[in-house]
Parts: C-alpha cells; sequence; structure tokens
C-alpha cells in the first residue's frame, strides 16, 4: 500500500469513529503517518481534556484504523 493509499484508508477509519467523538463534543484530526506503523494524531474540542481520551485513543480510535490498516502498530495523541 502507498502512503497516499495508507493515509486514505486512515481517514476512512476516522470518519467511522467521528460521530462518536463529535456526539461528545469532541473530533479527531490526523496529523501524519510514520513509516507506515505510527499515526499521529489530534484529539480536539472536549477530547482534549476528557478523563478518558486514552481509553478512547487506545480502544476506539487504535482499534478501528487497525481494523482498516492492519499494518498500523501505534496511534498516538499529539497535544497542540
Amino acid at each position: 500500500m502507498t502512503d497516499k493509499e495508507l493515509y486514505k484508508t486512515v481517514e476512512i477509519a476516522l470518519e467511522e469513529i467521528r460521530p462518536f467523538l463529535k456526539n461528545d463534543g469532541g473530533d479527531i484530526e490526523l496529523v501524519s503517518i510514520e513509516n507506515q506503523k505510527l499515526v499521529k494524531v489530534k484529539l480536539l474540542g472536549t477530547c482534549i481534556d476528557c478523563t478518558v481520551n486514552q481509553m478512547t485513543l487506545k480502544s476506539g480510535v487504535e482499534m478501528t484504523i487497525k481494523k482498516h490498516a492492519p499494518q498500523i502498530e501505534q496511534v498516538v495523541n499529539i497535544r497542540a
């Protein structure tokens, strides 16, 4: 899979999880993908200070991205 294809695949995965985040006043933005293994995202809105954002990141976002792109090993949140 090319970098461009992987980027599009990860965006599709984020679109799948985004409605749940927006329902709670949050959102997510894809920052970068490194070495086709590490996805960097930025949690937005109420997700920034949410006490369960790491759980959301691992059990929701990372799981959804890996479902679409199994080669992804890790998803991390980049704080502004």
